[in-house]
């Protein structure tokens, strides 16, 4: 089970609604798909993970990764429990939103 902060549940919820507005059922799969993939790796090989996004280094922050999936960035923490804390589209304002 994923397991997601109230933040990122927030956010995969945002992302959901403009497809369901628009019956892109392929994209909602396929954000689903990603986060599968991005927990699978993450549970498996949690060192995976990037320190920031390649285009915005500056969001690296202690006990914080980043892990590319699709087309999504998919933060989350390298502390126990390991938790989704964001999940933004890749071409997202990332640094206006975390």
């Amino acid at each position: 089970m994923i397991v997601f902060t109230p933040e990122a549940g927030q956010q995969i919820r945002d992302l959901r609604q403009p497809y369901a507005a628009r019956d892109r059922p392929e994209a909602i799969r396929g954000l689903s798909a990603a986060l599968e993939a991005a927990w699978q790796k993450i549970t498996t090989s949690p060192a995976i993970g990037l320190a920031a996004p390649r285009p915005y280094p500056h969001l690296a922050r202690p006990g914080l990764a980043w892990i590319k999936a699709g087309r999504y960035w998919i933060a989350y923490s390298t502390a126990k429990p390991t938790v989704i804390v964001g999940v933004f589209y890749e071409t997202a304002n990332i640094p206006g939103r975390l």
